[in-house]
């Protein structure tokens, strides 16, 4: 069963969402809030496997309650809602720690399915999603951010490397998988080796890593 937060100053939006989750028979919907600020402490509480937060919210944004979430032990994975492809504040969420973003009016049963994707350890943008967003991360400061995440590249094997530029690309486990001529349970365990090794919270934050290092 997975277990779902609700983080949305919008009553209405947090009403929507909860009939649709609770329609998905291993979907639970643990607790709401209205604003980043009583994220924390209702993450604490619930202890949600994933949190569906807003991106845009008075008291405290959801890049801010992205980046106090992934602080936490354990740390919820995190989806970002938006009402807008790609932005200024979905970048500052993906960089936080996010595991992706939905915008608002994707269809019910692809909530369902991002949940439980994310929940499995899969980000939740496409190749194509992926691709503008990295666009988006090369416009600025891209010398320093190349250098430095070549170095923290170079500390990979050559196997892990390939792992990690399938990533990049958008690919699924499946995906990766079929690439590279290995078991999905082989590199499941690749990406737990990346994270630990790269010191990072998810696959996207991998995707991004790699980008900063071609450009």
């Amino acid at each position: 069963m997975v277990r779902v937060l609700l983080i949305d100053d919008d009553a209405l939006v947090r009403a929507g969402l909860r009939i649709i989750l609770s329609s998905a028979d291993d979907v639970e919907v643990v607790g709401e809030a209205d604003d980043g600020a009583a994220a924390v402490a209702a993450v604490r509480e619930r202890r949600p496997d994933v949190v569906l937060m807003d991106i845009r919210m008075a008291q405290m944004d959801g890049i801010a309650a992205t980046t106090a979430l992934r602080r936490l032990h354990p740390a919820p994975q995190v989806i970002v809602l938006t009402t807008f492809q790609a932005d200024e504040h979905v970048i500052g969420a993906l960089r936080a720690g996010a595991s992706g973003f939905l915008v608002k009016d994707t269809p019910p049963l692809d909530i369902i399915n991002a949940v439980r994707l994310v929940a499995a350890g899969e980000a939740i943008i496409s190749p194509s999603a992926t691709r503008t967003l990295l666009a988006h991360f090369g416009d600025s400061g891209a010398v320093s951010r190349r250098d430095a995440a070549a170095v923290r590249l170079a500390a990979l094997s050559d196997r892990e490397l390939e792992v990690a530029t399938a990533i990049a690309s958008g690919a699924s486990n499946a995906e990766v998988a079929t690439q590279l001529f290995m078991s999905e349970a082989t590199v499941k365990a690749h990406v737990s080796r990346l994270l630990v090794k790269l010191e990072l919270n998810n696959r996207v934050q991998i995707a991004i890593l790699v980008h900063d290092a071609s450009t």
